[in-house]
């Protein structure tokens, strides 16, 4: 039996609390700089006990000890506890924890919460309100790793940006992908009709019963895959806003092909994106806006320029403004917002796109428009044989910061190479096949040793690595098996299959594994510095901003 192989104590199980950098932060009071200090100067500082490499996991009992060995915890408050609390009865999925406690302050039962659960929750609500209590673990959900597993669920920060460049005004909002609700109960005026569909039974039971304790007037969000299954078909609404699941090959494109959404074109089987932007502009009431979040590929990539052109061609198409990064929920990279308006009559079409640049700008600030770059580009100008929507492509540079900006991005450059061959994991000569019979995915899930968290294995034993796990997940082998005759690629957790080995064992594969993945990641920044430093370089030399150096 594969229990027998698995005989030591693991990293990460379920009767050790576990807590990421930000939740020591709120706990200590102090800012997240101050905890990667403590990390940086303190040998005997808790070391993670499970997450990844970028986002790890520490254990929570472990560092209440050494802060308190410090002096530097402060009094966890009931919201840090309801949080752990929450966080060891639903662990591989907060966001229905966070709808049973939303339901049960609007008065529909305690569902699956623990007594000690609902007792924190009943003291929380005497301190404030119910809707404070929602409101709070709203934002400290989406500024947490629990995130990750939503499909639909936006940061604090974007939807302080979405909701100051758009505005406040429209009184009828729809939101496709509204996963917890929080973009589309950020946007609107007061009073307004909100509208919504999501593909996640929790996300919507947790948005309705937040919609009822807010008081947030008309508003109704139904279940569903909204591309595969419209649940409002028909309905317009005068603001449509999506912050769109990561972009997937998985649909429904073959489906769909005959759908009557696809106005512009049947969107390209690698860019749900432009799936969803259609999706959201068939739902725009005519005078109506549509705010879409984009990744910045969608501005430039060849598959999706006859969406563009289209866009462009109609006058459909009204500005895109280029935010920092830092806003996306699943990645580090900046991202665009495509602001649409559907037209009242043929002759009501836009004969210019408004282009912005707030790549600079501080992703808690103010979103403050006078501050930007901005071009009005016309509508020819942009219909070449690229279509090229990214804003800094239309902008006119400041010449005089070129060479600081230049400079700097040749200093990143050159820190992200320094080291990048040390990190990947010293490896030796080994036996091919590795050693070992093999175990179904399917058997641990079922044996409880194993939860399946969207796409990503967590070890719930202490026999089991986690890292070990997802290493071998993504193997050649099960790549291959997860790939049909067809070419398309479809993740089968499930039917993947593990080696057997030692608990031990495993940690030393998994440790590689992360080195791994740390070189990625790594690697991954290194080309978008690349591309950075390439095209300041290209700028500054064709425009006399810079100028090579005189040979000695």
């Amino acid at each position: 039996m594969y229990c027998d192989r698995m005989d030591s104590r693991d990293h990460g199980t379920t009767d050790e609390q576990q807590i990421t950098a930000a939740d020591i932060a709120r706990l200590a009071g102090v800012t997240r700089a101050a905890v990667s200090n403590w990390r940086r100067r303190h040998d005997d500082f808790p070391s993670p006990t499970g997450g990844t490499s970028s986002s790890p996991l520490f254990p929570l009992a472990g560092v209440r000890t050494w802060l308190d060995s410090q002096n530097k915890g402060t009094e966890e408050s009931t919201e840090v506890r309801m949080w752990h609390t929450l966080r060891g009865d639903y662990p591989s999925r907060m966001l229905g924890g966070l709808a049973d406690v939303a339901e049960f302050l609007d008065g529909q039962g305690p569902g699956a919460l623990s007594e000690a659960a609902v007792g924190l929750i009943r003291t929380l609500a005497e301190e404030g309100s119910p809707a404070e209590v929602v409101r709070g673990l709203t934002e400290r959900f989406l500024n947490s790793n629990e995130r990750a597993g939503a499909a639909s669920a936006s940061t604090t920060r974007l939807i302080r940006a979405v909701a100051r460049l758009t505005g406040p005004d429209a009184s009828s909002v729809f939101d496709p992908a509204c996963g917890t609700g929080a973009l589309l109960f950020a946007l609107g005026g007061p009073g307004a009709r909100r509208t919504g569909q999501d593909l996640d039974p929790d996300a919507v039971r947790f948005a309705s019963a937040r919609a009822a304790l807010e008081g947030s007037g008309e508003v109704e969000i139904r279940e569903g895959d909204a591309l595969r299954s419209d649940r409002w078909t028909g309905h317009q609404a005068e603001l449509v806003v999506c912050d769109p699941p990561p972009s997937h090959t998985d649909w429904g494109r073959e489906e769909l092909l005959m759908d009557p959404r696809w106005e512009l074109a049947l969107p390209p089987k690698a860019e749900s994106e432009l799936a969803w932007l259609q999706h959201a502009y068939a739902h725009t009431a005519p005078g109506g806006r549509t705010a879409m979040v984009m990744s910045t590929s969608c501005a430039y990539r060849r598959t999706g320029r006859r969406i563009r052109a289209e866009l462009v061609r109609r006058g459909l198409l009204t500005g895109v403004i280029a935010l920092p990064a830092g806003l996306a929920a699943g990645h580090s990279q900046p991202v665009h917002l495509w602001l649409l308006r559907r037209p009242l009559h043929e002759h009501d079409t836009a004969s210019s796109v408004r282009m912005r640049d707030l790549t600079g700008a501080d992703p808690d600030g103010t979103w403050d428009l006078s501050e930007s770059t901005e071009a009005e580009v016309p509508l020819i100008d942009l219909l070449d044989d690229e279509v090229d929507l990214t804003p800094a492509k239309h902008l006119a540079p400041d010449l005089t910061d070129l060479p600081r900006a230049f400079e700097d991005a040749r200093e990143q450059l050159r820190r992200a190479a320094t080291g990048l061959g040390g990190t990947l994991p010293p490896l030796e000569g080994g036996t091919a096949p590795v050693a070992g019979t093999q175990i179904k995915v399917s058997d641990l899930i079922d044996a409880g040793m194993v939860e399946l968290d969207g796409n990503r294995l967590r070890a719930t034993d202490d026999r089991v690595d986690s890292d070990f796990l997802n290493g071998f997940l993504h193997s050649p082998v099960n790549t291959r098996r997860s790939t049909s005759a067809s070419g398309t690629f479809r993740t089968d957790v499930r039917a993947a299959r593990i080696p057997q080995m030692g608990v031990e064992e495993q940690r030393r594969y998994g440790a590689a594994f992360r080195a791994v993945a740390e070189l990625e990641r790594r690697a991954k920044e290194l080309s978008a510095l690349a591309d950075q430093a390439a095209r300041l370089a290209r700028e500054g030399l064709t425009s006399g901003a810079l100028a090579p150096e005189e040979s000695p």
